[in-house]
């Protein structure tokens, strides 16, 4: 369905008044910089307009995308409360998907809109981590604005330009079938590492994981703990950071919201191990922790020594680079335990463009009856999954074929350029055999490939294993 209005803000009046005679108000702002952050990532300008809480209701029918920006006034206005009502009548399923809650002010769970409870906000305050201060950004180049405003619209508009993207390809997709991404809990922190979670969440999601917990999640202790276990039971790593502040403590509990996810990951480690599956836990504790509450220190000291609250645990006290750096190797180990496992070192992909499919499904076929597992590419759907699913194929394959068909020789060079990239992709192995195979009528020039260590091979479309029987032969060497 094509929409006239790619993304519409949803404010309070008072919330655009200036501060100051002739400067542009809070919403004006957010606006102007909302829109420059997604024409950088849509590579065209979007058609982002405001809705006051005064105006009539007709554009709501005509966006792809609600921003809520709340505040105080936002849901003491009936106004605003009465458009959030429209936009999920007019959305119905769908609606969760395509509104987004953004914090002007704090408020807490049950001061919201309860269409918005449950949905992941972006806090655009400024909040001091040390006194836990709240004001509002007036300098929006400041260092702190660079540290917390410019990262959360950095994740809005990413989140936004994703929801785009669905909404103008909504036909399912092949491709996103094939390629399921891997699930991790970053559990939520407590407001002094809000932005460091930020920042491990915003790489996890840009290297193709599926982070959670993907709402918000509720003030009473045992809605939490349900949705907690659920979450766990779809990760198979969760990362906890432990910093200063011990955490607000749900209703009905006299453990903080850190202290539980981390007792419920213990638990889910220790299930785990009993029935051999695989779960793993990273917990990161700040080096810096001077201001730290008695009750705090104790936690830490518990996480430290307790053989419970240790469970299946990885802890580490560094620098935060340094526990990124370490993280990143072991989702690159289980990965790469992954893969071996399913395909007992015996995988080849086999890299053809998709004008080809037809004349290498025949070589595929042979390939897979001769006991090996045949990685492919997929040609549908989302470009940066797409993008993605090849790299994890590049650091997970044991032998490499590349087609040529109708396709030219600079594709073929392209590919074989990406084989000899993939150690910076991750690949930690050597690859076993890799070779391209011409199609009958192809042209291609061989002494150009041997200094890359590149069989060329010329199908024979007759006996199609008799021409890659030198090759497989390589896996038993």
């Amino acid at each position: 369905m094509a929409f006239d209005i790619d993304v519409l803000i949803v404010y309070a009046d008072r919330d655009n008044e200036p501060l100051l005679p002739g400067e542009p108000g809070w919403v004006t702002q957010f606006r102007k910089f909302l829109e420059l952050m997604l024409t950088q990532v849509l590579g065209e300008k979007p058609n982002v307009e405001l809705k006051r809480e005064s105006s009539l209701r007709a554009s709501i029918d005509n966006a792809a995308v609600w921003v809520a920006l709340l505040s105080q006034d936002f849901i003491q206005s009936g106004g605003c409360l009465d458009h959030i009502e429209a936009i999920f009548k007019q959305a119905g399923a769908e609606a969760r998907g395509r509104v987004f809650k953004v914090f002007k002010t704090p408020l807490n769970v049950q001061e919201q809109p309860p269409r918005l409870r449950e949905m992941l906000g972006y806090e655009m305050y400024q909040l001091d981590p040390d006194s836990g201060e709240i004001r509002e950004y007036t300098d929006y180049f400041s260092t702190e604005a660079e540290r917390q405003y410019w990262m959360k619209m950095v994740d809005l508009a990413y989140d936004i330009y994703e929801t785009l993207l669905r909404l103008r390809n909504t036909a399912p997709t092949e491709g996103k079938a094939l390629y399921k991404r891997k699930t991790i809990y970053l559990a939520e922190t407590a407001h002094d590492l809000s932005v460091q979670r930020n920042i491990i969440k915003r790489e996890l999601q840009r290297h193709g994981y599926t982070v959670l917990p993907n709402q918000t999640l509720p003030g009473n202790v045992q809605e939490l703990e349900r949705l907690v276990r659920r979450d766990l039971d779809e990760s198979a790593l969760s990362i906890h950071l432990i910093g200063n502040a011990y955490g607000e403590i749900p209703e009905g509990s006299d453990r903080s919201l850190v202290d539980i996810q981390n007792k419920l990951a213990a638990e889910k480690s220790l299930q785990t191990k009993e029935h051999t599956q695989a779960f793993t836990r990273l917990i990161w504790i700040s080096p810096l922790l001077t201001h730290a509450s008695e009750k705090q220190k104790g936690f830490i000291d518990t996480i430290k020594r307790d053989i419970e609250a240790q469970e299946g645990a990885e802890i580490l006290q560094t620098p935060l680079e340094d526990f990124k750096n370490i993280m990143r190797e072991e989702l690159e180990e289980a990965g790469g335990k992954r893969v071996f496992a399913e395909t007992g070192g015996r995988s080849i992909y086999f890299m053809h463009d998709k004008v080809d499919h037809r004349e290498a499904k025949p070589l595929i076929d042979v390939i897979r009856q001769s006991g090996f597992d045949v990685l492919v590419p997929s040609f549908e759907g989302d470009l940066l999954d797409l993008r993605q699913q090849h790299i994890d194929h590049l650091c997970n394959l044991d032998g490499a074929i590349i087609y040529q068909g109708k396709v030219n020789e600079q594709w073929v060079r392209m590919k074989a350029l990406d084989l000899l990239k993939a150690p910076g992709f991750g690949r930690r192995k050597p690859i076993v055999a890799k070779a391209i195979v011409t199609a009958p009528g192809a042209t291609l020039d061989p002494a150009g490939f041997k200094s890359q260590n590149l069989q060329v091979i010329e199908e024979d479309a007759q006996r199609p294993l008799e021409s890659l029987k030198n090759f497989l032969l390589e896996f038993n060497a």
